[in-house]
């Protein structure tokens, strides 16, 4: 089997909540050219978008949020980043990071040495997931 390489695409905005909705939009276009399911792609938009509130918060004012989607035959990962004043990543024990497990499948976290976080998220199409037993 020959592995397909992944188109990545990459968009940098003013990291302000104006500015979500062209992430929502990108995001859904971009799982409905994977052929996700509805479903699936409305997961993915609500999931950015929460992502993306997580580390607003904590963004450095005047920073740009940058969004990384990285598409392959089967799935779609997303890196959301931006530059933070602490430096301290998102707790894994509040609602929002179960919203976000639930709606991605997988969800982590990191910070670089600039104090950088960012969410990485990975949805993979509904029709090629293993069966729950």
């Amino acid at each position: 089997m020959t592995a397909i390489a992944a188109d990545t695409v990459v968009l940098r905005l003013p990291a302000q909540g104006a500015y979500l909705s062209v992430l929502r939009t990108a995001t859904a276009s971009l799982a409905s050219r994977l052929d996700f399911t509805i479903d699936d792609i409305e997961d993915l938009r609500i999931a950015v978008d929460e992502a993306c509130a997580m580390l607003l918060s904590q963004a450095v004012a005047g920073s740009d949020l940058t969004c990384t989607f990285a598409l392959s035959a089967d799935a779609m990962a997303v890196e959301v980043s931006v530059p933070t004043i602490d430096g301290a990543e998102p707790s894994r024990d509040t609602f929002a990071w179960t919203v976000l497990t639930a709606l991605a499948g997988e969800v982590d976290s990191s910070v670089d040495l600039e104090k950088v976080v960012t969410l990485s998220l990975r949805k993979t199409r509904a029709d090629l997931e293993a069966p729950v037993q």
